[in-house]
């Protein structure tokens, strides 16, 4: 018999096409009545629309949010939220106006909700990474967990074929580390590897057919049990080099996640084969590390940090922070070794 332990995280969850009409339903159930809406620039008419069918129990909205979560923005959402006396803050878009709302009740008493419209999972966490000086601190609280998520694959149907397959690629890599963490366990494991099964076969189908609902609600379901897993596992090498890519280097979050994760596995798949070869299993093929790079490329996905505009000479100093950030890994960690992993990455190596 294994020995393991296992947190199960509080909260709701509302699932479904047609999910968005129950906010205010939501808002009852919590016993909220000034909500702050959060959320980004791109979504600003979602916002809006709530905000209209909210009337007078929306007390604002806050539509700056941007990756990596700022701490100037965290400060000033919490400002907002005070002034307001809202009870309640519900963030709504991808993973950096979730963040954002997730950040809030860090400075200031109220609920949360979260209406996720891109894949990355985080709304499923107790965790949050805060950028302060070029650097992405990452906190763990109950207070950053919502209260209440509500998923409508409908949200999803207009993203971009690019942030479609590079949010999901995040919420993949959220299920791979989640199964060589830690605290890596066999509740968390059994959702990661039915998550990486899911999202292996609904993201291409989202790419190629935007519209198609049943392929956005199967991703969607992926991202929620990707997020469940990561929660209750914690993080490793792959996820800590992408906060240093994307806190330090200003590297959007999704393209890090999808260019790191191949390398990562290959990296890692000696000393943790018994979870590499789970994810295999899920992905149905012998080569985890290899399926998940074609995987990429056959989304159209990012797969070298060269594409994404990193400037190579700085390799050198991201090895050296990594290496600072990383508090577990199942592989031991040396320059030479995590050097190589982001070369490779750099030049988009098929690993």
């Amino acid at each position: 018999m294994r020995a393991f332990e296992y947190d199960a995280l509080p909260g709701r969850v509302v699932f479904g096409v047609g999910a968005w009409d129950k906010v205010p339903e939501e808002l009852d159930r919590m016993g909220a009545e000034r909500a702050l809406l959060i959320t980004s620039a791109g979504r600003r008419a979602l916002a809006e629309d709530l905000a209209d069918r909210l009337g007078a129990r929306c007390v604002g909205i806050v539509a700056n949010a941007v990756s990596h979560v700022p701490v100037e923005l965290v400060e000033a959402a919490q400002a907002r939220a005070r002034e307001t006396r809202a009870d309640c803050v519900i963030g709504m878009g991808g993973g950096a106006p979730v963040g954002l709302a997730k950040a809030t009740p860090l400075g200031v008493d109220v609920k949360l909700m979260a209406v996720p419209t891109t894949y990355a999972g985080s709304e499923m966490t107790a965790v949050i990474g805060i950028t302060r000086d070029g650097v992405k601190h990452q906190v763990a609280d109950l207070r950053v967990l919502p209260q209440v998520v509500v998923y409508d694959p409908a949200l999803t149907s207009g993203l971009p074929a690019r942030a479609t397959a590079t949010t999901g690629m995040n919420a993949m890599a959220h299920c791979v580390e989640a199964l060589y963490a830690e605290h890596a366990n066999p509740v968390a494991s059994v959702m990661a590897e039915a998550a990486i099964g899911a999202l292996s076969r609904a993201l291409p189908r989202c790419v190629r057919t935007p519209d198609d609902l049943a392929a956005r609600g199967e991703a969607l379901y992926g991202a929620y049990l990707a997020g469940v897993a990561i929660g209750n596992s914690g993080v490793a090498i792959h996820h800590k080099t992408c906060h240093v890519l994307g806190g330090t280097h200003g590297l959007a979050h999704g393209d890090a996640n999808t260019v790191i994760l191949p390398h990562a596995t290959r990296f890692n798949e000696q000393a943790a084969a018994d979870a590499i070869g789970t994810v295999g299993r899920a992905l149905g093929a012998e080569d985890a590390a290899g399926r998940l790079f074609d995987l990429a490329v056959e989304m159209g996905a990012p797969t070298s940090l060269k594409e994404l505009g990193l400037d190579e000479g700085a390799l050198d100093d991201i090895t050296n922070q990594v290496l600072a950030a990383v508090t577990f890994n199942p592989r031991p960690l040396d320059f030479a070794g995590v050097r190589a992993m982001l070369g490779a990455a750099y030049h988009g190596r098929r690993p």
